[in-house]
């Protein structure tokens, strides 16, 4: 989750715990199946690798995602507290 801590903060927190345990689960169980067989890249490390690669891209997407609808929640109000046309008092007006 590399959105900055605004994005983070938009996110619910079972969200970023649920990627965070996974993505350590991944990385562990890849790890020890480097280490259990005799080469290091064998079946179960690639699909540990391609999980954790798709658990990265979720993070990514749902980072994007929060980027994109971070302005959602607030209400779309009729008021404009922008200045659109300044008119100059009637006193100068008769000039």
């Amino acid at each position: 989750m590399a959105g900055g801590q605004g994005h983070l903060d938009l996110m619910p927190w079972y969200a970023r715990l649920g990627f965070a345990l996974g993505l350590s689960i991944v990385i562990v169980m890849g790890t020890m199946s480097a280490m259990a067989h005799e080469s290091a890249w064998n079946a179960k490390t690639i699909a540990c690798l391609l999980l954790a690669l798709m658990i990265v891209a979720g993070m990514g997407a749902t980072t994007y995602y929060y980027h994109l609808h971070e302005n959602d929640d607030q209400p779309q109000s009729g008021d404009d507290d922008s200045v659109t046309l300044l008119h100059p008092p009637d006193a100068e007006r008769a000039r």
